[in-house]
């Protein structure tokens, strides 16, 4: 099993963060990786479109308000990877109550790919995610 973590902080209080990414449906708001999401099963499973237009479906596993986190796992998707599971989360900094750090962690293992290769490629989604957050927050 290989993982991968990435965190950022972003400047917005944790409740703005979360008000912004603690929904299942809400990455196109701020993911421009993802521009389109919609339900099924009651809204614990959402399907993703990418910009090439390939699939992602996602099955929310957990969700905590009062945390401030979420984690699903991959039902489908392009990624050379099985057993995905992964966390987004919102921490607050002490002292600080205008900003936030973002974590977004993943565990998966490599399925046609080495673990390298599949630990650089959601280390990257990961930045390239927190990155567009915090320019969404900042903008």
């Amino acid at each position: 099993m290989a993982s991968t973590s990435v965190s950022r902080v972003v400047p917005a209080s944790p409740a703005r963060v979360w008000a912004l990414i603690g929904g299942f449906g809400s990455l196109p708001d701020w993911l421009p990786y993802i521009p389109e999401s919609t339900f099924s099963a009651g809204g614990r499973v959402r399907h993703l479109k990418n910009p090439d237009g390939e699939a992602i479906v996602e099955r929310l596993m957990s969700f905590d308000e009062d945390k401030r986190y979420y984690s699903y796992h991959i039902v489908q998707a392009p990624f050379p990877v099985v057993d995905y599971l992964s966390t987004l989360q919102v921490y607050g900094i002490s002292g600080n109550e205008n900003a936030a750090e973002v974590q977004w962690s993943g565990r998966f293992v490599p399925d046609g790919a080495t673990e390298e290769e599949v630990v650089d490629l959601f280390t990257g989604i990961y930045s390239n995610g927190l990155d567009a957050l915090h320019k969404h927050l900042s903008g």
